[in-house]
Formats: C-alpha cells, structure tokens, sequence
C-alpha cells in the first residue's frame, strides 16, 4: 500500500499548516534575536571605544575637551546621523570610564541596559545589577523596575530562603519584551542610522485613541493644525514621546498632547509640564503665545483631562484660550466614548474568532 494515502498516517491540513508555521515563526524570532543581540553586541562594543579614544585625546585639558567634544560632534552627525551629539560622546566617555576593564562588560546587555547602570554612582551596586541583569536576561523596563524597587537593598534585608522569590518576582510584574520591540529600539535605529516608527511606542489600544483624539481635534474647527505625532524630545541622551503636537493658529501657540494608561499620577502631570517647557524654550517662536499641555489618562472609570499652562500666561490669553480649546468635559466624554466602542469592537472580534 502506499503509505502517503494510508489515513492512520495522515494528519488533517489545519494541523499541518499549524505545525509549518509555528516552526517558521520559531526560526524568524530566533534569527531576530540573535541579529539583535550581534548589533547590540557591536553597538556597545563601538561605544567604549568611541569613549577610550575620547578620554585618552581629552586627558586633563578640560576646555580643550569642550571645543574638540563640540567639533567631533557636529562631523559625526553630518555624516552619520543621530546620536553623536556633544552628550551623547560624553556619556561615551564616561562609560569607557565606569567600565574601563572591557574584558568584564556585560555582553548581553543593551547600550540601553548600560545607561541605566551608569546612573548609579555606587560601584557595588552597579556591580549588582548588572550581573544579575546579564544571568537573569532582564529586558531594560525590568532592569529599570528593580532598580526603582529597591531590589538590591530588600535582598541584603531578606533572608536566605526568600531571596530566589524576590528575584523572581520581576518576571510577573514586567513582562520581557519581543523581539519585535527591541529591534525598534531608538538607540539601535541610531546606531544604524536607520528611519524611527514612531507608532511601536504605545499599546494598540492606546493608537486608536490617539486616532480617534487626532480626527476629533481636526473636525472640531477651532484653528486646530496638525503637528506631530509620537514628537521624539531628546535631552542629555534620553528620549521621550509627545503623543500628539498641534499648533492652533487662531491662539497662535502650540498644543502637545500625551495620553496615558490608567489613572493620572502627579509623574504624568510633571511629564507635560516638562513637554510644555521643552516647547517654550526650544520650538515656539518668539511672536508666538505659551505652549499649552494636556494630559488625558485612559482609566475608563476615571477619565479625566488635566490641562497644564505656564504661569506666567497673560489672563487675557488664559479667557481666550478656554474659548477655542476643547472644555475638559468635552475631551473626557469623547475619549470614554471612543473606549467604549474599541473595547465593545475588540470583545466582538474575540467572539467571531471563538
């Protein structure tokens, strides 16, 4: 008999395709991840170089350093790209300097990873991190939280029979990201000179608000013209998102807007004050009135707009603005009702799968 129509050894096509794809997808996130990990590897590698070269030129001449540092900078942008200005060398130099035996750095962490390490000033406690971050494979954002928790103090606190558990907690509290994600990361698109997508930097849910926000403000015909979306802000090194950039030229000034995930918290409206003060002092022109901030967080039990404006406004701009801004019940109202219909979208799409 021939065994290809024998059906004890058959399996159905579904199964099949099932299999070939779970197999393909295994080798591309494979592939993906070691091409991650050898750009990373060269990044870094580069990086402690580029930082060994500039210490040995500047030396002890501090002003000398100024000018070569500020010369440096603007040849290697020129020819390539992002990310070689005056801070960014800087923060080369002192990388080569905090981990200046290259034989112990870290070869499976980020160029990201080693920021956050050097904002640690104690030694053993940079020495900490990044060893259990190389053994335990921490992503960055999980590298970040255990930093902010305090992990390497409540270890030296904890006793011996609990110290595998307080490790082991940063895996259900931040998840690691895909490969998908760390392949989009800014510094390596640097590194590459390669164009950024801005869209990757917030959830899917998040994007259609921010959709659904952009058209909104467009058809309201008050003098709303569109900007920017997922506006990069780069300051000593690190880079932040402004979800939505306006400029409303009725009030002749600039309006950015970010979007937030669950309640609003004293860091988010500290984080548009920081929008706002970045656009008064490096975008808007001097003909131009004060940059107005908002805030929206997306708890759907507690949707709310927080409006942050300078204090030094005029109050004649501060009436007139509340004339051709959206009110705050307004923006509430739209983005609840925008949740609501995602959401109810989303569960009929989960029961047309099932």
């Amino acid at each position: 008999m021939n065994k290809s129509n024998d059906p004890t050894n058959s399996k159905p096509m579904d199964e099949i395709d099932t299999n070939l794809y779970q197999g393909v997808r295994n080798t591309l996130m494979k592939a993906r991840s070691k091409a991650y990990s050898a750009v990373n590897s060269a990044m870094v590698e580069a990086y402690w170089e580029i930082g060994q070269q500039i210490d040995e030129a500047v030396g002890q001449r501090a002003e000398y350093g100024k000018g070569m540092l500020k010369s440096l900078a603007e040849q290697l942008t020129t020819e390539f790209g992002k990310g070689f200005n005056e801070s960014s060398l800087r923060r080369m130099r002192q990388f080569f300097k905090m981990f200046s035996n290259r034989a112990t750095l870290w070869h499976e962490l980020s160029w990201s990873h080693y920021r956050l390490l050097m904002k640690l000033k104690d030694e053993s406690r940079r020495e900490f991190y990044g060893r259990e971050c190389a053994e335990s494979a921490w992503s960055v954002r999980q590298l970040e939280r255990q930093i902010n928790s305090f992990l390497y103090e409540r270890l030296l606190a904890t006793q011996k029979s609990g110290i595998k558990s307080v490790k082991n907690e940063i895996h259900s509290l931040e998840p690691k990201s895909s490969p998908d994600y760390v392949l989009k990361d800014p510094y390596i698109l640097e590194f590459l000179d390669l164009k950024e997508n801005r869209d990757y930097h917030e959830s899917d849910l998040e994007q259609a608000l921010i959709d659904k926000l952009q058209e909104f403000l467009l058809e309201l015909g008050k003098g709303f013209s569109f900007v920017a979306r997922q506006k990069r802000i780069t300051i000593e090194g690190d880079h932040y998102y402004v979800d939505l950039v306006f400029y409303n030229y009725i009030l002749k000034c600039f309006v950015v807007i970010d979007l937030k995930a669950g309640k609003l918290t004293y860091q988010d409206v500290g984080q548009i004050d920081f929008y706002v003060r970045y656009f008064e002092d490096k975008v808007k022109l001097p003909e131009d009135n004060p940059t107005i901030g908002i805030v929206l967080c997306t708890d759907k039990n507690d949707t709310m707009a927080k409006y942050s404006v300078l204090s030094d406004n005029k109050n004649l701009f501060a009436s007139k603005y509340m004339l051709y801004l959206p009110t705050e019940e307004e923006l509430t109202h739209e983005l609840k009702r925008e949740w609501e219909i995602i959401e109810r979208k989303k569960e009929l799409d989960e029961e047309a799968g099932r």
